[in-house]
């Protein structure tokens, strides 16, 4: 099996590094000045969204305006950035997360700032969940995929989404990469790859925290994009490759009021590369997927090894040590399409002579936050795409103010990726 994430691991010259510290500078001054020109025709409400019961901030909480494509989703810390626009102030915004219950909204009742939404949680009926279960779980994974053609979307869609790349050493963010890209998705019904374009791009970069060598992920938002289970099933479920796994049922739950099955799946004992493990979300009315959570088997060290590195120094031993996934599909009319995910890499980088290593944490995440049925006006031309082979963080400019995203929808970041953007926001004012 063949990885479709790849990492670099390349040597810094600390005399090509002084001149890249000085372009960011400068990128970040041309891009704040340039910020103030946005069109102001919507209106930002930020809040948080948290359990009913307990309090706890609720993440992966999906947030979307009725009637319109416009979508947000909360953080790791439940946490939502929702761009609205001005002239629809009735409309109501959909909130819903896998186990609680939906909940509708009217935009006017939201806050531009602290709106604290609480979510019940949903408990699942089990006499309805006995009586219409099929048979077999491997069974209905085979039903997921016979029934993808009338599934999920089957025409050409011209989505904008907004992409989050973040590598950490140890737990202090070092690099930060955004992005809001237009991506021409292919329908599900045929072959043909998704393409993207970058319309606006911003990085920064705290050089001070990086060791001798530097991480790059290849590909960027197509990492994001390959995590799409039923787009690509050559990557995770041929008809070949789901008998190679054992899946079992677990505890169904539900989402936006539907019932949902839960499936478990893990590779098979005498099965030796590495495939993946997890839990696949399945609608129990249309058989579709609606969410995808699984994790790499990294049990097989040389060959888990081999599908992630593309290049590293001599000296340099490479180990993954975690790979986790998830995707989320939205639906409208009756038709699914490719909402989210989050990928998390983790990898112990050791230098051989040295008694400590490093650890390196990559998190990578997509959103679509708007999308329609593609034109030919629309459509991407061949020299706009961003090659799946590029690395995102060397073509980005600086970071900028915020309101350089202007109307668009962002994911908002956590903590620790926020204190790193204000860190160099003060060194930037000092400047």
């Amino acid at each position: 099996m063949d990885s479709i994430y790849k990492i670099f691991f390349v040597r810094k010259s600390f005399g090509q590094l002084k001149n890249l510290i000085s372009l960011l500078f400068v990128g970040m001054l041309l891009y704040t000045g340039a910020s103030f020109a946005q069109a102001t025709d919507y209106v930002e409400y930020k809040g948080t969204v948290r359990d009913a019961l307990n309090e706890d901030p609720i993440s992966f909480v999906s947030l979307t305006i009725q009637g319109t494509n416009i979508a947000s989703l909360t953080n790791g810390d439940g946490e939502f950035s929702l761009k609205a626009p001005k002239d629809r102030p009735k409309a109501k915004v959909q909130i819903s997360a896998v186990g609680y219950e939906t909940l509708l909204i009217i935009i006017s009742e939201f806050k531009s700032l602290n709106t604290i939404i609480e979510l019940q949680p949903q408990a699942t009926q089990l006499a309805e969940v006995n009586i219409n279960r099929p048979s077999t779980a491997e069974g209905l994974i085979r039903a997921v995929f016979k029934n993808r053609d009338e599934n999920y979307l089957n025409s050409d869609s011209y989505m904008t989404a907004f992409y989050r790349e973040t590598i950490k050493k140890r737990r202090t963010p070092v690099s930060l990469a955004e992005a809001v890209v237009n991506v021409d998705k292919k329908p599900y019904t045929r072959g043909g790859r998704d393409r993207v374009k970058l319309y606006k791009a911003r990085k920064k970069t705290d050089y001070n925290k990086l060791d001798t060598i530097a991480l790059k992920l290849e590909g960027g938002p197509f990492n994001a994009l390959f995590a799409d289970v039923i787009k690509y099933p050559e990557y995770f479920f041929t008809p070949e490759l789901i008998s190679t796994y054992d899946f079992s049922f677990g505890n169904s739950t539900r989402i936006d009021d539907k019932l949902v099955y839960v499936i478990n799946f893990e590779q098979k004992k005498n099965i030796i590369d590495p495939l993946y493990y997890g839990k696949l979300f399945i609608d129990a009315n249309s058989k579709a997927l609606t969410s995808a959570i699984y994790s790499l088997n990294l049990d097989n060290e040389k060959l888990a090894r081999d599908l992630f590195v593309r290049k590293k120094p001599n000296r340099v031993d490479v180990e993954p040590v975690v790979a986790n996934y998830r995707v989320d599909y939205r639906e409208k009319d009756g038709k699914w399409y490719y909402g989210y995910s989050n990928i998390q890499l983790e990898f112990v980088v050791d230098w051989k002579g040295r008694l400590f290593n490093s650890r390196y944490r990559i998190n990578s995440e997509m959103l679509i936050t708007d999308w329609q049925n593609e034109t030919s006006a629309l459509a991407l031309q061949a020299d706009e795409k961003f090659n799946s082979r590029s690395i995102l963080a060397d073509e980005a400019s600086g970071f900028a103010d915020p309101n350089f995203w202007g109307s668009y929808n962002v994911i908002e970041p956590d903590k620790s990726i926020q204190s790193a953007i204000e860190k160099i926001q003060r060194q930037l004012r000092k400047e």
